[in-house]
Parts: C-alpha cells; sequence; structure tokens
C-alpha cells in the first residue's frame, strides 16, 4: 500500500512539472540556432535615474534578426532585489515573426539606497534555452538647485523689488513639470508661480518675482518637479529684513530763503539728488499750519538725475507760526512714492518792501540825479569861460 501510494505521489510530480515547466525543455537545434539570432535590442528605465522609492517602468525591446524564421516565447519575466517589479509577468506564447521587435514593460519600485544596479531580464523560448539580459540602472538622490542670483542690497518697506533666482538641474537625467513659487506672510508677489516645464540634464534657467514686502518675513523658495511620474520638491528660504537702500534717490533741499510778502510767504531753494538712483515727479509744497496760495501752491522740480539738482518756490499763508513744514515728494522707477519733510524757520523771513514790488530804489535815483547835476554844472561852466 505505501508503494502504491509513493507511485502516486512521484507520477503526480512528475505531471505536474510537465505541465508547468517552461518549453526550453524541449529544446532541438533548429529551435536553439533560430533563438541564438534574437537580442535585447534597447532598454529604457523611466525615469532614467530613480530617487529612492521612485517607481517607474521598464521598457525591453526584443528584436528577432531571423530573415525567414519566427520564434515563440512563452515566459518574460524582471528579477531584482533592490529594482522590484511590482507588475506580472509574461507567461502567455507568442511569436516574433523575421525581423520583428516585441517590446515587454514592466512597472518596478527602486527599494535601494543611492548607487548602481543591474536587475535581470529573462525571455524563455518554446524551443530553445531561456535569454537572459542585466540592465543597468542607477539611483540618486540628488535634487535640483536653487540659488539666489540678485537680490536688492536691501528690502524697503512697501517697495516693490525684483528677486532672481537659478534653477539648475544637476542630475544625469531630465526632470518634467518644473514649478517654482514663493511664499511669504506678509508679501506681495507678482507673479507667485511661474511654470518651468522640462529642465534637461545640466541645464538651468533664471526666474524672476516681483517683491513688495510689508513686513519682516522670511521669503520661501519652493520647486516642485517631476521625475518620471513621481513628484519632488525642493525649497529655499531668503531671510528678509528692512534696511536703508544705499543707492536709492536721496534729494536735499538747500539754500532756503524765505520773504514775507504782505502776509504771503515765498520760500525758495533748490533740490539736489545726491542719491544713486534717478528721483522721478520731484515736488514740493508746504503743510499745515502753512496754507498753500496762488502761484506756487505746488512746485514741480521733475526728473532729478544723481547728482543734478532744481530750483523751487512755494508759497504759503501762516498765521502765528514760527516755522512749518515743507515736504518734498518723489517717485522710484516702479512708480513708489517717498516723502521728505523738512521745517522752514519764519521768524527771520525778510519783509518785502514797496520798493521791492516794483518801485525804483531811492539811492540808485539819488546817486543818478546827482551824477545828471554835476555833469551840467561842468557843462555851463565850460560855456562861459569860453564866452570870455
Amino acid at each position: 500500500m505505501k508503494n502504491t501510494r509513493l507511485i502516486s505521489i512521484i507520477t503526480f510530480s512528475l505531471l505536474l512539472f510537465a505541465l508547468t515547466a517552461p518549453a526550453s525543455a524541449f529544446t532541438t537545434p533548429e529551435g536553439a540556432a533560430s533563438a541564438g539570432k534574437v537580442y535585447v535590442s534597447s532598454v529604457t528605465f523611466d525615469p532614467a535615474i530613480f530617487y529612492p522609492d521612485d517607481t517607474g517602468t521598464v521598457t525591453f525591446a526584443v528584436t528577432n534578426s531571423n530573415t525567414n524564421q519566427s520564434v515563440v516565447v512563452n515566459h518574460a519575466t524582471f528579477q531584482d532585489n533592490n529594482i522590484r517589479l511590482t507588475s506580472g509577468t509574461y507567461d502567455s506564447s507568442s511569436n516574433i515573426g523575421p525581423l520583428q521587435t516585441r517590446t515587454f514593460i514592466f512597472s518596478v519600485a527602486a527599494k535601494a539606497t543611492e548607487g548602481t544596479y543591474y536587475p535581470t531580464f529573462s525571455l524563455s523560448f518554446r524551443d530553445a534555452d531561456s535569454l537572459y539580459y542585466r540592465a543597468m540602472v542607477k539611483v540618486d538622490n540628488a535634487p535640483l538647485v536653487m540659488t539666489i542670483m540678485d537680490k536688492p542690497d536691501a528690502f524697503i518697506e512697501e517697495k516693490k523689488d525684483t528677486i532672481r533666482v537659478l534653477v539648475a538641474n544637476l542630475r544625469k537625467n531630465d526632470v518634467e513639470n518644473a514649478i517654482l513659487e514663493v511664499t511669504g506672510d506678509g508679501i506681495a508677489a507678482t507673479p507667485q508661480k511661474i511654470f518651468i516645464g522640462t529642465l534637461a540634464s545640466g541645464a538651468s534657467t533664471t526666474v524672476n518675482f516681483s517683491i513688495t514686502p510689508s513686513r519682516v518675513t522670511t521669503l520661501v523658495f519652493t520647486l516642485h518637479y517631476d521625475n518620471g511620474d513621481n513628484p519632488h520638491t525642493v525649497t529655499l528660504d531668503l531671510p528678509l529684513t528692512f534696511a536703508k537702500d544705499k543707492k536709492q534717490a536721496h534729494p536735499v533741499v538747500s539754500n532756503v530763503q524765505v520773504k514775507n510778502d504782505a502776509g504771503i510767504y515765498h520760500v525758495t531753494g533748490d533740490v539736489t539728488n545726491a542719491g544713486l538712483e534717478t528721483a522721478n515727479s520731484v515736488t514740493v509744497t508746504s503743510l499745515a499750519p502753512a496754507a498753500p496760495q496762488d502761484p506756487y501752491r505746488i512746485y514741480v522740480v521733475g526728473v532729478l538725475k544723481p547728482d543734478d539738482f532744481g530750483s523751487f518756490e512755494v508759497t504759503f499763508s501762516a498765521t502765528d507760526s514760527t516755522s512749518i513744514p515743507l515736504q518734498l515728494s518723489y517717485k522710484d522707477a516702479d512708480g513708489n512714492v517717498y516723502t521728505l519733510i523738512q521745517d522752514v524757520n519764519l521768524s527771520a523771513a525778510g519783509v518785502a518792501t514797496q520798493n521791492q514790488k516794483g518801485s525804483l530804489p531811492l539811492l540808485p535815483i539819488a546817486v543818478v540825479v546827482i551824477v545828471i547835476a554835476v555833469f551840467v554844472g561842468g557843462w555851463f561852466l565850460y560855456l562861459r569861460r569860453n564866452k570870455k
């Protein structure tokens, strides 16, 4: 009885093996010769280089270089402990015709640290031994790089400035769908996001943002990109603090003179741009307690380039005031408005007399009269002497 049971088990095992064994067990000389002309013509990993834990695909192109002989394949698989197969294998029989190419696509996952790996592709033939091919794939954890290429020497509250960011791909493969965005508490950014798209291996690009800060904060630049179908991000922080801009326009009021003409004050002076940038739309006016009066309620100086100057005159009335503030306003290249206040002392104002209003001065007239009298007297004396 035991022998009968043993024989049954052995018979069943042999039958099972016969059903599951690859067709290569029936190798023929003709099949081996045909299979010898079948080769892996290309291997494509997507992404070309993985990050650790990235998923992707690998595509093997198998070419039959026989000119008049088809080959039958019945099993294809992909094996490696680091680049792991996450999809099924090819287990059904199929023909690869003469001079034809067939692709075998597998889903894989990079369950490995940085390094180079050699997973194995195997293909079984019906009439020959299997084909084995080792493919090379790399796993690299290097991120894309961001660098601040240009920014203002100092940020000014509510002033718009430009920041230029360099984005570089130092990886050995292209990345796709790159988007750079900037965020920060209390800032207005134009634009907030910029689409870069595909960034080739070794390539770089620059991105410009216009930033208007309203408070001290930290700018955060976040770069989103895809490695294959795998999303990745990298960030760069830029502290934003306020300070004095050493290059901005700096109008200075000088040579101020004040005259009082029947209760209307005339203030004249010069405005010089002591900064390194142009001051646009420079204006001068008086502030309370002064009350601007015609003809110069607001005086427009205009554009002052660095080291350039212009004169101004403002007129106003001021009752029971010993000083009043003058306001100087100007705009930078982005249209931001800046104001400067300077007090003017009225107690030392010169008083305009009637002569100052338009009458000829008395002293010059007296001098002219004396000169004429001397000339006339000398002429009569000359004539008298000639008569004698």
